[in-house]
C-alpha cells in the first residue's frame, strides 16, 4: 500500500480496548505530512495509545494503520520502515536509562541504528551542540533536570534522522523556559530537515497554538482536525482550549464554568507557615539555598520554578519528611518537629507523583486513610461521602487506583489530602500531565477550599494558568527564590505582556553571564538522511551484532554502576557458598549418646566399649532410670540410649540369647535412620569379635570386605560442595537475567525494543552476555573457596569443568529469561525464579536422591532441569577425576538447553504491546 506524498500516515476504523476499557473506538484519519501535528484531548482518550500504534509499539486489534506508505500490521513492514521513524514516549526521559550518562545514552541508540564509529561520533557531537547539552555529556541521566532529560530523549530519537517524528507528551512536567527551549528546536529541526513529520501529543493549549495540524479527540474518538485557525473559525472561538471545549459533547462542558476568584485580604490573617533562611545540602551539591517566604492563613501561595530549583525538596523540608540542613520553619506558630503528631494532624499533602495504594479501590484507598488518621466511623463515613460529591468520583469508587486515568488519579489524591480536614495543604505539582478541563476542575475545588473553608494552600506548578490563580507567587531557580509577589505584580516587575514571559525573564537575568547554559547552540544541520550503514540495515540485517553488542555495552556499565547489585552479582554466591557449604551435610558426627547398664559387668562394659572407642558417638552421664531416659530424649539432651539388660553378662558367657535395647529420638528420620545403621554396625562388630575370641568355628564361612572407591572417608563435603557450586550457579545467574529483562518492562524502557531496529534475538543475547561474565566470574571464586576453604581438590580435568560450566552458565542464564517473558513486575520475577530453581535444584537434580532413583513426574522434572547433568560434570571432576571422555553424554545433554530456553523465550516475548 503507498500513501500519497501529502499523507504521512492514515488510520481506518481503528479499536482498541484494554479490557473493559475502550481506548479507541472506531477511528479514521488522514495525518497529513512535513507537518507539526498534534494531538489534543483530555487524559484516557486514547491519544497514547494512538501514538504507540503509529510507531509500531503497540499491538493492531481492529482496524487497519499505513504510516509511510506501508501496512504497519505486517512485521516485516515495520522491520523495513523502523529506521524511519522514531519514538518519544510520554515521561520524563522514558526512554533513557538513569544510570549512564548523556552521551552513553546517545551512543547507545546510535549504535542501535548501525552507524558507524565516525558516523556515531558525528551525530553525537551535533546534537549535543544542538541542544545545549555538550557541557553535561558526562553527567549521568537520573542526575539531568526534566527539561534537559526531555533533551536528551529527543537527541536519541532525532540520532538516525527519522522521517517521522513521535512524540508523546515531550514537555509535561517541564518548566516554561525548558518547553520554550524544546519546541524552538523542534521548529528549528523541522525547518531545517523539511522532510520530517512530526506527530506530537500535549497537555498544553498554547503550545497546540504553534502546531501546523491539529487532531482533537474525546471519549477515544476524533473530534475534528484542521489547523488551529480552521478550529477556532469552525467554534467561533478565539483560543484552541476554547475551540477544543466548544468541541466537547454538552455533559463535559458543565466543568468548564470555574469559579470566580474571590480576591484574598491577608492583612487580618495569621501566619500558618513561615521558612527563614531555609537550606538543604545533599553532600557538596545544594538544593536549597537560604530561601525565606512567608504564608499567610487562606491563602493560595504558588511555588514556581525551573526542573531541579528545588521546590520538592523545599516542601519536603516544611513538611517535616526531610530535615532542614541550615535555617528553620514555623507551622502554626511553632518551630516544625516531625514527631509532633498534632501538628502533622493539621497538615495535607499530595506528592508530585501518585502514591497511594493502587491495588485498592477508590473507596478501599479513602477509607484506609480516614482510619489512618484515626477519624470515628460516623464522621468518617460522612466526611468521605462529601469528598466523593465534591471531586466527581461516584462513578469510580469501585475502580482500582491503578485503572483510573491521570485526571481522576489526581483527584483520589486530593481527597485522601484533605480527607481529615488539615488547616494547611502542600500540593507539589498536583497537576502534571493532566488535561485543562480536568485541571479546572481540580483548581475549583482548591478555590472552595482556600475561600470558602479557609484552607491554607501550597502548590507548585508548571502551568503559568495555573500561576496567575495564586494570590501570590515565588520564583525559584537553582534554589534559590528569585522575587515574591502576586502574579500581577511580577508581571508588572519585569515589563512583561503575561505572568509566563516575565517567568522567563526573570530566569534569563538570573542566569546571564554563567559560563555552563543549556542554551541550544545553532550549529548547521547535519545531512539528513541515512548514511550507508542505516542503508544496509535496512537491506539486510536479520541480525546485527552491533546492535547486540550495544545492549551488552549498555547492560554492563547499567551492572558497574548499580553497586549494591554488582556485590550481590559477584560476592552473593561466595556467600551462599559458605552458608551451604558449611551447613549442608549429610554426615551424622558428634551423636550424643547416654547408657543404662543394669548388668555392670566386664561383658557389659565391653559391649559398650565399641561405642566408646567410635568417632560418631559422644557419651553422655549414665541414665539413672526409664525416667531420666524419657526426659534426657524428650529435652534434646541426648540423640539416642542403650539399655543393657540385668542378665547380659551370664547369658553372654553361657551362650544364651540376649536383647540389648537401644531408644533413638525419631523426631529426625534421616539422622535416625543414620544412628540405628551405626549401633547395628557396632553390635555385628561386637558379635564378631566376640566370636574370634571364643572359637574359629563360629566364625562365617564367607567375609564381606567393604570398600570405597572415590571419596574413602565417606565426608559429604567432598559431595556438597560441588553440588552447591551447580546449585548457585543455576539461581543466581537466572535472578539476574530474569530481573534484567523485567526491569526493562518496569521502567518503561522496554518500549526501545518495539521501535528500533533490534530484533528479540539480538536483545536477549546482548543483555544475557554480561550475566554470563559474570556468571563465571562466580565460579571461579566459588572454585577457589571449594580448593582452598573447604580443601575439595579438582581430581579430573579442568577444562572439561570449564566447558560444562560455561554451557551451564548459558543454560541457566537463559532459564532466567524464559521466566521474564511472561513476568511483568521485578518481584514476581524475582520470587519465581528463586521458586523454580531452588526446588528442582534441591529436591529433583541429585542432590538428596540419584535422579535414576525418582520415579513419575519427578524424574520428568529432574530431566528437564539444567542442573541434573552439571551436577555430575562438577561432582565428576571434583571427586572422581572424570574427563572429557566420561563426561561427553552430560555436556551434550547440557547444550540442549539454551536453544530451547531462547527459543520459548522468543515466542512469549513480544516485539509489540497489546
Amino acid at each position: 500500500m503507498n500513501e500519497p506524498d501529502d499523507i504521512v500516515a492514515s488510520v481506518t476504523g481503528l479499536s482498541h480496548r484494554y479490557r473493559l476499557d475502550i481506548a479507541l473506538d472506531n477511528v479514521s484519519l488522514e495525518i497529513p505530512a512535513r507537518r507539526i501535528v498534534g494531538l489534543i484531548g483530555p487524559d484516557g482518550v486514547g491519544k497514547s495509545s494512538l501514538l504507540a500504534i503509529l510507531a509500531g509499539a503497540r499491538q493492531i486489534q481492529q482496524g487497519s494503520v499505513s504510516v509511510l506508505g506501508e501496512d504497519i500490521s505486517s512485521a516485516a513492514a515495520r522491520a523495513m520502515i523502523c529506521p524511519r521513524v522514531a519514538f518519544m514516549p510520554q515521561g520524563l526521559g522514558k526512554n533513557l536509562y538513569a544510570d549512564l550518562s548523556v552521551i552513553e545514552n546517545i551512543e547507545f541508540f546510535s549504535r542501535l541504528f548501525g552507524h558507524s564509529r565516525a558516523e556515531r561520533k558525528l551525530r553525537t557531537s551535533f546534537l549535543l551542540q544542538r541542544m545545549g547539552l555538550a557541557p553535561f555529556a558526562d553527567r549521568p541521566a537520573k542526575k539531568l533536570s526534566g527539561g534537559m532529560r526531555q533533551k536528551l530523549g529527543l537527541c536519541c530519537s532525532l540520532i538516525h534522522n527519522p522521517d517521522l517524528l513521535i512524540l508523546d507528551e515531550p514537555t509535561t512536567g517541564v518548566d516554561p523556559l525548558a518547553r520554550r527551549q524544546l519546541w524552538e528546536l523542534i521548529d528549528d529541526l523541522h525547518a531545517q530537515n523539511s522532510t520530517m513529520s512530526v506527530v506530537v501529543a500535549t497537555a498544553y493549549m498554547e503550545e497546540a497554538e504553534r502546531f501546523d495540524w491539529l487532531i482533537a479527540m474525546n471519549d477515544a474518538k476524533v473530534l475534528a482536525s484542521g489547523s488551529p485557525s480552521d478550529l477556532k473559525r469552525q467554534t467561533g472561538t478565539s483560543s484552541i482550549e476554547d475551540a477544543f471545549v466548544a468541541l466537547l459533547p454538552d455533559h463535559r462542558r458543565t466543568f468548564r464554568a470555574a469559579q470566580k476568584l474571590r480576591p484574598f485580604h491577608g492583612r487580618d490573617h495569621q501566619t500558618v507557615i513561615a521558612a527563614k533562611d531555609l537550606t538543604c545540602r545533599f553532600g557538596d551539591f545544594t538544593a536549597v539555598d537560604r530561601v525565606s517566604f512567608a504564608i499567610q492563613e487562606g491563602e493560595i501561595f504558588g511555588f514556581v520554578g525551573s526542573n531541579g530549583s528545588g521546590k520538592t525538596t523545599t516542601m519536603k523540608m516544611l513538611t517535616g519528611l526531610l530535615p532542614p540542613t541550615e535555617g528553620e520553619v514555623t507551622v502554626f506558630g511553632k518551630q516544625l518537629d516531625a514527631n509532633d503528631r498534632d501538628s502533622r494532624r493539621r497538615v495535607g499533602y499530595m506528592s508530585q507523583a501518585f502514591s497511594l495504594y493502587s491495588e485498592l479501590t477508590v473507596r478501599q484507598n479513602l477509607e484506609l486513610h480516614a482510619r489512618l488518621f484515626h477519624l470515628p466511623s460516623a464522621f468518617a463515613e460522612k466526611r468521605i461521602a462529601e469528598l466523593v460529591q465534591a471531586c466527581d468520583l461516584a462513578d469510580d469508587l469501585e475502580r482500582l487506583a491503578s485503572a483510573l486515568p491521570l485526571g481522576i488519579k489526581q483527584r483520589l489524591s486530593l481527597a485522601v489530602a484533605i480527607v481529615h480536614k488539615p488547616d494547611l495543604l502542600i500540593l507539589d505539582e498536583p497537576t502534571a500531565g493532566v488535561d485543562p478541563l480536568a485541571r479546572d476542575q481540580f483548581w475549583d475545588l482548591l478555590l472552595d477550599l482556600s475561600r470558602n473553608q479557609g484552607m491554607t494552600i501550597f502548590v507548585s506548578t508548571h502551568f503559568m494558568d495555573e500561576a496567575s490563580r495564586c494570590d501570590r507567587l515565588a520564583l525559584m531557580h537553582e534554589g534559590r527564590v528569585l522575587a515574591t509577589d502576586t502574579p500581577p505584580g511580577l508581571v508588572k516587575a519585569r515589563g512583561t505582556n503575561n505572568l509566563e514571559e516575565a517567568f522567563v525573564s526573570f530566569l534569563e537575568a538570573d542566569t546571564r553571564g554563567e559560563s555552563a547554559t543549556s542554551t541550544p547552540n545553532r550549529t548547521p544541520a547535519i545531512e539528513a538522511g541515512p548514511d550507508q550503514a542505516q542503508r544496509q540495515g535496512r537491506i539486510g540485517a536479520v541480525f546485527s551484532f552491533q546492535r547486540l553488542f550495544a545492549y551488552t555495552i549498555r547492560e554492563g556499565l547499567e551492572l558497574l554502576r548499580d553497586p549494591i547489585r554488582l556485590m550481590f552479582a559477584l560476592f552473593g554466591t561466595a556467600l551462599l557458598m559458605v552458608v551451604f557449604g558449611l551447613g549442608i551435610s549429610t554426615d551424622v558426627n558428634n551423636l550424643t549418646i547416654a547408657v543404662l547398664d543394669h548388668d555392670r559387668t566386664p561383658q557389659s562394659r565391653a559391649y559398650l566399649s565399641e561405642i566408646r572407642g567410635s568417632t560418631y558417638f559422644v557419651e553422655k552421664p549414665p541414665l539413672v532410670d526409664h525416667a531420666d531416659l524419657d526426659r534426657r530424649l524428650k529435652d534434646g539432651s541426648i540423640d539416642a540410649s542403650i539399655e543393657i539388660p540385668p542378665s547380659f553378662g551370664a547369658d553372654v558367657k553361657h551362650g544364651r540369647p540376649v536383647e540389648v535395647s537401644a531408644w533413638i529420638d525419631g523426631a529426625m528420620p534421616f539422622r535416625a535412620e543414620t544412628i540405628r545403621g551405626y549401633l547395628q554396625g557396632m553390635h555385628q562388630l561386637y558379635l564378631a569379635n566376640l566370636a574370634a575370641g571364643t572359637s574359629q568355628q563360629n566364625a562365617s564361612a564367607a567375609d564381606l570386605e567393604i570398600r570405597f572407591k572415590y571419596n574413602q572417608d565417606f565426608d559429604s563435603v567432598y559431595a556438597m560442595v560441588p553440588s552447591t557450586i551447580a546449585m548457585l550457579l543455576a539461581l543466581f545467574p537466572a535472578i539476574l537475567m530474569a530481573l534484567a529483562v523485567v526491569r526493562e518492562k518496569e521502567l518503561g524502557s522496554i518500549v526501545n525494543l518495539y521501535v528500533t531496529p533490534v530484533t528479540r534475538l539480538e536483545f536477549l543475547i546482548g543483555k544475557q552476555l554480561p550475566y554470563v561474565a559474570v556468571a563465571l566470574i562466580n565460579f571461579m571464586v566459588m572454585f577457589a573457596m571449594a580448593t582452598l576453604l573447604f580443601r575439595v581438590p579438582l581430581k579430573g580435568s579442568f577444562i572439561a569443568l570449564l566447558a560444562g560450566t560455561v554451557i551451564y552458565v548459558l543454560a541457566s542464564t537463559s532459564y532466567g529469561m524464559l521466566i521474564s517473558s511472561f513476568c511483568r513486575t521485578q518481584i514476581a520475577a524475582l520470587f519465581g525464579t528463586a521458586i523454580l530453581t531452588i526446588i528442582p535444584a534441591q529436591q529433583f537434580s541429585g542432590m538428596m536422591t540419584p535422579v535414576a532413583s525418582l520415579s513419575g513426574t519427578a524424574q520428568i522434572i529432574g530431566r528437564l532441569f539444567p542442573m541434573s547433568y552439571y551436577r555430575p560434570i562438577s561432582v565428576g571432576t571434583f571427586t572422581k577425576g572424570l574427563g572429557f571422555h566420561d563426561l561427553g553424554l552430560s555436556i551434550l545433554a547440557l547444550m540442549a538447553f539454551t536453544p530451547i530456553f531462547i527459543l520459548a523465550s522468543l515466542v512469549l516475548l513480544r516485539k509489540q504491546e497489546k
